[in-house]
């Protein structure tokens, strides 16, 4: 039995959740979500929270109960705190500037970057070697945050690159002289 697909999603006052079919939306003070589920994925809403079930020790449904309530809590979760990811700059002339929604990133290209958030994510530049993303949605917080980190990613000798916060690069040796 999965560990994690057994318990109930607890769902917090203010936060309304609507399920019809496969189809679930969450509806809390920062917003709303939806999201289609898995169709062999039993989810049932009862006194104590959202219980998701599956109907048989199928591998397939094995692997899908606990990411089923996993995706579920963190619908509950981002509707409620919100979701945030902290991006570092680390090199010699490398900022990050916000001028209205854009972002643009000089990384030491023969040009600067840009990025545009998509509706309902929202980038903040409170230092210019400091990007932090922000949603309701983690997945699309985390795959932006993941795009703007793909532009220059730490490289293992300086360190330079742009990284998450807390991230450790592993550093190697470079090459030594006769």
């Amino acid at each position: 039995m999965s560990r994690i697909g057994i318990k109930p999603v607890e769902i917090p006052s203010g936060v309304e959740v609507k399920h019809e079919g496969t189809t679930i939306t969450v509806k809390g003070p920062k917003g709303e979500l939806t999201r289609t589920l898995h169709a062999d994925m039993i989810v049932k809403q009862e006194e104590d929270g959202i219980v998701v079930e599956r109907p048989s020790d199928h591998k397939d449904h094995r692997a899908l109960h606990g990411t089923t309530r996993s995706i579920i809590s963190n619908m509950v979760e981002g509707v409620t705190k919100g979701y945030e990811k902290t991006l570092e700059l680390v090199g010699v002339g490398y900022r990050a500037q916000k001028s209205g929604n854009k972002l643009t990133l000089n990384v030491g290209l023969s040009h600067p970057v840009e990025f545009s958030p998509e509706t309902g994510l929202e980038i903040d530049v409170p230092e210019n070697t400091k990007v932090i993303v922000k949603g309701i949605d983690k997945e699309r917080v985390g795959a932006l945050a993941s795009n703007i980190r793909a532009v220059r990613p730490p490289e293992p000798y300086k360190g330079k690159g742009i990284r998450y916060q807390g991230e450790y690069v592993r550093r190697k040796e470079g090459k030594t002289g006769k």
